[in-house]
């Protein structure tokens, strides 16, 4: 199983990025998918997360209104479209996958330990 994740990159504050996701050796429409950040010095925090159910998008408060997660099952792959970007936004973005979610009961992306596969991480630096 790889996730393997693409897409950082530096931009000014203010600007946008797309960071994206493909996996291979899942069938990601089973799974739960998601992003999570550490920044330097920080803990790994998670972003976003988008579940299988229903394609439900869930934020953290700091993403909210600022960031999109969606995607392309047919793709086997997902983004995090990210506005309006932040010099605190700043971090190294991992995508991850937890489940299968055969049942579509919905399963939940929030804490380090959710996740069953993880990507390499992309870097995004926003600066001026």
């Amino acid at each position: 199983v790889q996730l393997q994740a693409s897409g950082g990159g530096s931009v000014q504050p203010g600007g946008s990025l797309r960071v994206s996701c493909v996996a291979s050796g899942i069938a990601l429409d089973l799974y739960t998918v998601g992003w999570y950040r550490q920044a330097p010095g920080k803990k790994r925090e998670w972003v976003s997360s988008i579940d299988s159910a229903e394609n439900n998008p869930y934020y953290s408060s700091s993403a909210k209104g600022r960031f999109i997660i969606s995607r392309d099952n047919a793709k086997n792959s997902f983004s995090l479209q990210m506005n309006n970007l932040k010099p605190e936004d700043t971090a190294v973005y991992y995508c991850a996958a937890g489940g299968p979610d055969p049942n579509r009961l919905g399963y939940v992306l929030r804490t380090e330990g959710d996740p069953d596969y993880w990507g390499q991480g992309t870097l995004v630096t926003v600066s001026s």
